[in-house]
């Protein structure tokens, strides 16, 4: 059997179609942030660097757990027969139950936001309002498309978001356009455009059936949220920690962000297969299927820890000379910089592997707890007195390596209890 062979049998069924349209969406984030850096000033740039931190670090943590749940269900619903309309319904309503909850201390503070974070400028105050909104109409339907099995759609979802996405800051590029304020557009167009042209299998597929307990997707949500925000800071906590710590150091926070975008190369390539790892784990689940279960599990691990090693070194040799190449970045981080940045990535890659284990099995209320462990490391790392830089990546790499730890304790420790019990 050939390496490639080996590979696609060890990733859960579906992986291709979403690993192309990630590619497609990971490629557009370099082309997006590579057009921004090369157009806008240093001041603009930190600030949009802020804003593309907090779509994907809070943003994520909020809407993300729904799609992961309406999966779940969706995927458990296909199993027993029954049909997904329902779970649909109360997931699109919990997500823009969430979404309301975001927008109003954004309209109540919006000055205030803006002169924290974005150099004065509120209309970025909007246009994150804007890509919140996004967030929450794609995650819902890429978890319904998810739980039934339809991975192409869900990839060509993806592969339209990035698409746009380079179509769009490209032609902005090209205009001359030096507005942070339209960079950031891009991020609510391409999804909302994304979406309207994939949305007709998820209504078609989703069929009527048995009524979805309000109980069977929040019971857990919670728990979930508060871990995927945890997880989402931890990744992106550098950019807006430099920000708060110095806010006149605007050429590292630039630099951060490309040099952080460029380690979590592997990050890319690992949400191809995460989605499809949740359906499989949860389908496995469902079916009783203990052996499977596990056979998936430490598959996953392997590619996952084979990947961060082979993008960590890329990052080490190449990180240092792309970032003004690539990304019109100021030249100040070297290969330490990506050294700690890449070790972080590969921790915080095997920790969202586990995580999923753990919710799967039952385990949400571990999952939260390692992640709270994994950000008291990290805040204590960034209150030390290390030099401002050397302390935001060690950070990382010391709160993803306690998450991965802890999580395979806590596995460890559900095993052995399952074991006893039976």
């Amino acid at each position: 059997m050939s390496v490639l062979e080996r590979i696609s049998t060890a990733l859960p069924q579906g992986t291709a179609f979403v690993g192309a349209g990630t590619a497609v969406l990971g490629v557009a984030s370099y082309v997006h942030l590579a057009a921004a850096g090369h157009t806008l000033s240093v001041d603009q740039m930190a600030s949009f660097s802020v804003l593309w931190t907090v779509v994907f670090s809070i943003g994520l943590g909020l809407f993300f757990p729904v799609e992961q749940e309406i999966t779940r269900i969706v995927a458990a619903r296909v199993v027993r027969g029954d049909g997904a309309r329902p779970a649909l319904r109360r997931g699109a309503a919990l997500s823009f139950g969430l979404l309301l909850v975001v927008l109003l201390p954004l309209a109540l503070f919006r000055q205030q936001i803006a002169e924290a974070f974005f150099n004065g400028d509120d209309r970025l105050v909007l246009a994150l309002g804007g890509a919140f909104t996004a967030l929450a109409v794609a995650h819902v339907t890429r978890g319904v498309l998810a739980g039934l099995g339809e991975f192409r759609t869900y990839g060509v979802q993806l592969g339209l978001d990035g698409l746009l996405r380079i179509l769009l800051s490209a032609a902005l590029a090209v205009a001359g356009v030096e507005s942070g304020f339209a960079f950031a557009l891009v991020l609510t167009a391409a999804p909302l455009m994304a979406v309207a042209a994939t949305i007709r299998p998820v209504f078609r597929r989703s069929l009527p059936g048995p009524v979805t307990r309000w109980s069977e997707l929040v019971q857990h949500l919670g728990l979930l949220v508060g871990s995927t925000l945890l997880a989402q800071l931890m990744v992106n906590i550098a950019v807006i920690s430099t920000k708060l710590i110095a806010t006149n150091e605007d050429e590292l926070v630039t630099a951060l962000l490309a040099a952080l975008v460029l380690a979590r190369v592997p990050l890319f390539v690992f949400g191809a297969f995460q989605v499809s790892l949740l359906a499989g784990l949860a389908s496995t689940a469902a079916e009783g299927d203990a052996a499977g279960y596990r056979r998936l599990l430490l598959r996953a691990a392997g590619v996952t820890a084979g990947l961060g090693a082979a993008g960590g070194l890329g990052a080490v040799a190449l990180g240092p000379a792309l970032l003004p190449a690539v990304f019109g970045a100021p030249d100040i981080l070297g290969p330490a910089d990506f050294a700690w940045l890449a070790l972080g990535t590969t921790a915080y890659m095997l920790a969202m592997v586990l995580g999923q284990a753990l919710l799967t099995s039952g385990g949400a209320r571990q999952q939260l707890l390692c992640w709270v462990v994994g950000t008291a490391v990290l805040v204590a790392v960034t209150f030390s007195t290390l030099a401002l830089r050397s302390k935001v990546e060690i950070a990382y790499a010391a709160g993803s390596l306690a998450v991965a730890v802890c999580m395979s304790l806590a596995l460890r420790s559900r095993v052995a209890y399952r074991a006893v019990s039976v």
